[in-house]
């Protein structure tokens, strides 16, 4: 009897309906699956395309070499308007520590104007007649005024350039100035040999015979090229 009464309540108008779908709203039972359309889609350009491929390859270029900023010009400009002249060894590796930090300092103050002595074109004449030899025993520096200034006294003037002059303010005080040029001679006599590097006799003896080939090769030129112009 149950099952009967169960078949009975679902026959609606003479037929039967489908149990599963009485608790569906008739809104959706009423919608036919024949009127629902497929979406339409884009279709991609085949990978076999020539314009394809050529996008692909501009846009894989394109993040593979992105642009970089170009490299500034790291040259030094001597400053115009130079208070003090330092004259430095530029093969002393210790010492071109410290030249590359008052440098850095030097790119806001603009005060310093840096001399390499080891450079071939170093010319005494320029710096109040200070030679190789003589610069190479200690430090030396010039003021504008073309004052001399050496040793410890010389890093406090160039210090006090680039706003460092408190590092060195204790050593005009005594007894603290005499200990600190004490110091400071015993580095200036043995550089050389802390660096490993040759004796100051052997180094000039090296820098006469580089000197004396340059200028062989300057005058070999020289004849050369006169030749050339007594020839044509």
């Amino acid at each position: 009897m149950a099952m009967r009464a169960a078949a009975s309540a679902c026959k609606i108008g003479g037929r039967q309906r489908n149990p599963s779908l009485s608790s569906v709203p008739l809104s959706l039972q009423q919608l036919k699956l024949h009127q629902i359309q497929p979406q339409r889609f884009i279709s991609a350009p085949p990978i076999n395309q020539p314009g394809f491929k050529s996008s692909v390859r501009a846009i894989s270029g394109a993040a593979a070499d992105p642009l970089t900023p170009k490299k500034e010009n790291d040259r030094e400009q001597t400053p115009q308007n130079w208070k003090i002249k330092m004259l430095y060894d530029g093969d002393c590796p210790l010492c071109m520590r410290e030249v590359d930090m008052l440098r850095e300092r030097n790119k806001r103050y603009g005060t310093i104007k840096f001399i390499d002595i080891s450079s071939d074109d170093y010319s005494p004449e320029e710096n109040q007649g200070l030679d190789y030899k003589t610069v190479m025993g200690n430090i030396h520096a010039v003021l504008s005024d073309g004052t001399v200034v050496t040793d410890v006294e010389a890093f406090r003037k160039l210090y006090e350039q680039v706003g460092l002059g408190w590092v060195y303010a204790i050593t005009k005080y005594e007894p603290i100035a005499t200990i600190a040029g004490a110091v400071y001679g015993v580095w200036a006599k043995y550089r050389l040999q802390i660096t490993g590097r040759p004796p100051l006799e052997e180094v000039l003896e090296l820098r006469k015979k580089n000197k004396n080939k340059e200028t062989l090769r300057k005058d070999l030129e020289y004849l050369d090229l006169i030749e050339d112009m007594t020839q044509n």
